[in-house]
């Protein structure tokens, strides 16, 4: 039914009728509540800039614009927030646009992505911002029709007066609605009625993408800006010496120079630098702990049996628990080093001036970007001016500035514009990984099968916190004890597609099929019953949606025809993260005694689903992530230096390797959740415990094909 939603005024930009004609509705990204209006001119909207929060303008033609303050990386946002606000406006989707936003916090609140946040964030604000909007247009219709507002209905940027046959465009009125104050409470339409929402759309920025339009920080130039790349010191080491006599003989070498530890090279492009940058001869001494991968095993060792760690949860008394238990079963999962590998590496340019910053490039945090640089010349970062391009992935990986701080400290040494471009070498063995963790998981039995004792401990390489102690199974268990212990390495880490629980998402629920096979136990059944122990008699706090997870479950089980089909080898898996629930099925079928990974299943709780598009291509590239880094993903040091510097050797999933995947949404309701990251950390365990249903092995570390259990059972991939 249609939602009844009250305003409130103070967090209400204004309206702006401007002598070009038009109007434009400004908000608060900040406040849920709705625009603040006010009539402006254009000099008084350019003088009083810094008032407005965020534009929706609606022409006198009737095209309707907004700007979208996330930086776009393939989230789909440029194409989602639009057909919000279009959806509720009641417009021609072929004549709305979106453009992206610089950088403002005067304006927005929450310029960044990351953490499958947009949406969620965002999803309130921009159905105000268009059902306010409809309002006006309404209200200044009847007016110019003399009719009642209510006997008025609108339809694709078109208001109809049905009993006279009347109609009006909105760009026809505008110029009234411009002279209106805003409503006191605005109407939602009933999501049974959206035409624009739930309608696959494809992305706005196709047709710039596919004929090659300069969308992406590497398409950026500027005439005179001078190139730059930086060879960076291997993790744990310091600059001993260097010799730079023949990287300066390179034809188009301007300049060479050593700053905080790194070598950086200026020339007029990145050809002539790449080959100077070969010719560098440098010599490092330690500078702290120099690590290798076999000391990363060690360090894991130690610290899974050290009594230090730092308690996250704790139910009930495990020791009993686990002293009467009739069976006790424990395993470790272990992970590695994982790099980010966005298609486009890490770029940026930098004009520092005498007392101003101008940035442009891509990054998911352009205030932090800006905020550092300010920290870094010692200026006020409102000196500073950032500009966001289209990214070329990030992962997780441009949440940090470290590249483009390296991009500000050469222009300000080089008094001139500069664009840093890293290699893909440079990318891979510049840190900031997915940390290497593993996991210990017991659980304690009695003798009906129950679990009534569950134990984890995480380990982490500057992983922080490894575990989410309020995850399933979490308030479904008596007696509870979470762990975490975290190393400080000399090798660099950073958020990865779902954080944490990209690894940790595998890990546990393989170990919970270990549990339920051991009992005899159908797996889902197993999660299910203890679900319904989570949501009728809960211990502890719980901080995951019982049902949804259930909705999930029942609803992957039936798509996927669980069990129904003895051919058929399945594996099962089930994750709550970034606000959403996705189950997995994994389907493996032995052929001439060979495992054929044919088909995942999956089904995802994200709330309404904007646009079944773009929400395809994030569960579906969330599958195929999750299960090519799961299968092949591995990033090896040896005294401070990453062994696998490029795609020849760090390997990634092949077209050719994924499997048919089946996409199914379940409604609950709810407004929408994350969707860039959930599907991920299902993946690995599906694939896992189909592996183990089909052939007994279970793997417990990745990547698989690493793994000895994996070594010779020729797993072929297919589609259907």
């Amino acid at each position: 039914m249609a939602e009844i939603i009250k305003t409130n005024r103070r967090d209400f930009l204004k309206l702006a009728a401007t002598a070009t004609g038009g109007l434009f509705i400004g908000f608060y990204w900040s406040g849920c509540d709705s625009p603040k209006m006010q009539v402006l001119s254009n000099e008084e909207i350019l003088a009083k800039a810094t008032d407005f929060n965020s534009f929706l303008s609606i022409t006198l033609d009737g095209d309707v614009v907004i700007y979208s303050p996330n930086p776009e990386l393939g989230q789909n946002i440029k194409t989602s927030f639009p057909m919000v606000v279009a959806e509720e406006l009641d417009a021609d989707w072929s004549r709305v646009r979106v453009l992206q936003a610089p950088l403002d916090t005067d304006k927005f609140e929450r310029q960044l992505t990351g953490g499958s946040g947009a949406m969620p964030h965002s999803w309130e604000r921009l159905r105000k911002a268009g059902a306010t909007a409809r309002h006006l247009l309404l209200t200044a219709a009847a007016t110019r029709l003399e009719v009642d507002k209510n006997s008025l209905t609108t339809e694709k940027g078109v208001i109809y007066h049905k009993s006279s046959g009347k109609k009006l465009n909105y760009g026809e009125v505008v110029l009234d609605a411009a002279q209106l104050e805003a409503p006191d409470e605005v109407i939602f339409k009933d999501p049974k009625d959206f035409k624009i929402i739930g309608t696959p759309i494809k992305n706005v920025d196709n047709q710039e993408m596919f004929t090659g339009k300069p969308l992406f920080g590497l398409d950026f130039y500027r005439e005179g800006m001078l190139h730059a790349m930086v060879q960076r010191p291997p993790f744990g080491m310091k600059i001993k010496s260097v010799d730079d006599t023949e990287a300066r003989n390179v034809s188009g070498i301007q300049e060479v120079f050593v700053y905080d530890n790194n070598v950086a090279l200026v020339g007029s492009s990145t050809w002539p630098i790449m080959k100077a940058k070969k010719l560098l001869k440098i010599s490092y001494e330690p500078d702290g702990n120099v690590e290798s991968t076999a000391d990363h095993d060690r360090i894991f060792k130690e610290l899974l049996d050290s009594k230090e760690a730092r308690v996250m949860r704790e139910d009930g008394n495990v020791d009993v628990a686990f002293k009467n238990a009739s069976k006790v079963i424990t395993s470790e999962y272990q992970c590695p080093f994982l790099s980010h590998s966005p298609m486009e590496p890490m770029n940026f340019f930098a004009h520092v001036k005498e007392d101003q910053v101008e940035l442009i490039g891509p990054t998911q945090t352009p205030d932090s970007a800006r905020v550092q640089t300010a920290n870094l010349l010692g200026i006020p970062k409102e000196n500073i001016s950032v500009e966001i391009t289209r990214l070329g992935g990030g992962f997780g990986r441009r949440l940090r500035a470290d590249y483009v701080l390296e991009a500000v400290q050469i222009s300000k040494k080089m008094e001139a514009p500069v664009k840093v471009t890293w290699s893909r070498e440079d990318d891979m063995t510049g840190g900031a990984y997915r940390p290497a963790v593993r996991y210990r998981f017991s659980a304690a039995l009695d003798e009906e099968g129950n679990m009534i004792g569950y134990k984890l401990r995480g380990v982490g390489m500057n992983a922080g916190n490894s575990v989410r102690q309020d995850n399933f199974p979490s308030g479904a268990v008596e007696n509870v004890l979470i762990e975490n212990v975290n190393y400080e390495s000399s090798v660099t880490t950073n958020a990865w597609r779902a954080p944490i629980t990209n690894f940790l998402a595998y890990a546990e629920q393989s170990f919970l099929d270990e549990v339920a096979l051991e009992v005899q136990k159908d797996p889902v059944k197993f999660r299910l019953d203890l679900l319904q122990k989570a949501k009728n008699s809960p211990v502890g706090s719980v901080n995951y949606d019982v049902d949804r997870m259930i909705g999930v479950i029942k609803d992957v089980a039936e798509k996927s025809n669980w069990g129904k089909n003895s051919n058929v080898k399945q594996g099962f898996s089930v994750y709550f993260s970034h606000r959403s629930y996705v189950a997995q099925v994994a389907n493996i079928e032995m052929e001439n005694n060979q495992p054929v990974l044919k088909k995942i299943i999956a089904s995802t709780d994200c709330g309404i689903v904007v646009n079944p598009t773009g929400a395809n291509h994030q569960v579906r590239g969330g599958i195929v992530d999750g299960m090519g880094h799961a299968m092949f993903g591995n990033l090896t040091f040896e005294n401070g230096l990453p062994k696998q510097k490029n795609f020849d050797s760090y390997r990634l999933i092949r077209m050719k390797e994924v499997p048919e995947v089946e996409l199914h949404y379940v409604d609950s309701g709810y407004d929408p959740t994350g969707l860039g990251e959930p599907a991920l950390p299902p993946t690995g365990g599906a694939i896992a415990n189909a592996i183990f249903a089909a052939t007994g092995r279970r793997l417990r570390s990745q990547p698989f094909v690493e793994q000895k259990e994996y070594s010779d059972m020729n797993l072929e991939i297919r589609r259907g």
